[in-house]
C-alpha cells in the first residue's frame, strides 16, 4: 500500500491556526534585528536622558558599558548583550525616547532649513522683509533692515574680499526669532 493512500487522522494534520502561533525563524530573526537597532539606536541618548526612563537597570548599565567600550569586538559583544537584555524587558520607554530624539534632530534640522531660505530670500527680495516682519512681529525691525543691507553689500563684493560675517549675523538673528 502506497503512503497516498493512507488515512490521516485529521488531528495530526497541521492546521493554518496552529503554524500562526509560533513565529517563523524569519520573523525571529527581523524581531531580533529590529531590537538590534534599537540598541544601537538607544546608546546614542544622553546619560541624562537614559537615567530618566523606566527601563530595567541592568539594561542601563549595558548601555553605559558599551559607551565607554574602545575595542571593536567588545563593542560587537556588548551590543549582542543589549539585545539580549532588551528581548528579556518592556523596551517601549526606550523606543519612545529614541523616536522623540530624532524627531528632535529632524526638526532642528527643518528649522535651520528654513532659516537659510529666510536669509536667501531677505538678501535677494525687499518685499521678503515685510513678510518676515509680518510673521514675526517681535522682531527688531531696524537691526533686521541694517543686517540684510550688510548682507547685500557683502555678496555684491568680489568673492575673496568677502567676509562672510553679514550672512552669519543675518543668520543667526533669523534662527533667534524662528
Amino acid at each position: 500500500m502506497s503512503r497516498a493512500h493512507i488515512p490521516v487522522d485529521s488531528a495530526e494534520q497541521p492546521t493554518a491556526a496552529h503554524s500562526d502561533e509560533r513565529p517563523s525563524k524569519t520573523r525571529l530573526k527581523q524581531a531580533s534585528h529590529a531590537l538590534q537597532d534599537l540598541g544601537e539606536a538607544a546608546v546614542a541618548l544622553p546619560d541624562s536622558r537614559l537615567d530618566a526612563l523606566p527601563i530595567d537597570e541592568s539594561l542601563r548599565d549595558a548601555i553605559r558599558t558599551y559607551k565607554k567600550t574602545r575595542s571593536h569586538e567588545g563593542r560587537r559583544r556588548q551590543m549582542q548583550y543589549i539585545g539580549k537584555l532588551m528581548r528579556l524587558h518592556d523596551t517601549e520607554p526606550l523606543r519612545l525616547a529614541v523616536s522623540d530624539l530624532q524627531l528632535g534632530r529632524a526638526q532642528d534640522a527643518l528649522a535651520l532649513h528654513e532659516a537659510e531660505r529666510w536669509r536667501a530670500e531677505l538678501i535677494r527680495d525687499d518685499a521678503a522683509a515685510t513678510r518676515w516682519i509680518a510673521e514675526h512681529p517681535q522682531a527688531d525691525v531696524q537691526q533686521l533692515r541694517s543686517l540684510v543691507r550688510a548682507a547685500r553689500k557683502d555678496a555684491a563684493q568680489a568673492p575673496e574680499q568677502r567676509s562672510g560675517r553679514a550672512f552669519r549675523d543675518l543668520f543667526q538673528f533669523i534662527k533667534q526669532h524662528e
